[in-house]
């Protein structure tokens, strides 16, 4: 076998491995919550500003936790929703999110969990498993 084609062979076993792709999280734009909503999707939402350090950890931490359990990507819809440019927006608003550096789990027309400011891995892992086994049942 020549290198070119173990290359080849590689690469093809590792894209279709089964493995649940590993994505970035989607930016928030208006109609695509109620999109991912309506078909059912459990949802994680991030209010953040490029420049808050709460965000910042909060962030260090999800990325942490989806690395070591690929399952929250495979049944978690991430977005990240920007409150520099939606903080003052009608989902902020409906949603009562009181800052930046709040996470949210949604699924069809309900809130399932909230933390506001908090960096702890334990309450983070808490809500991503809330949000993994709403993920998993439906």
């Amino acid at each position: 076998m020549k290198r070119r084609d173990l290359i080849v062979l590689g690469t093809a076993g590792l894209v279709f491995s089964g493995l649940p792709a590993r994505s970035e999280p989607l930016e928030y734009s208006d109609g695509l919550l109620q999109q991912h909503l309506a078909a059912g999707d459990t949802v994680f939402l991030d209010f953040k500003a490029s420049w808050c350090s709460t965000c910042a950890a909060q962030e260090r931490v999800l990325t942490k936790l989806k690395a070591d359990n690929p399952e929250y990507e495979a049944h978690i819809t991430f977005i990240n929703v920007d409150w520099d440019a939606f903080g003052q927006s009608d989902l902020v608003k409906r949603l009562r999110i009181p800052r930046r550096s709040t996470l949210v789990v949604l699924k069809g027309d309900q809130e399932y969990g909230r933390i506001v400011a908090q960096t702890s891995t334990a309450q983070i892992q808490q809500l991503m498993d809330e949000a993994l086994a709403l993920g998993k049942n439906g």
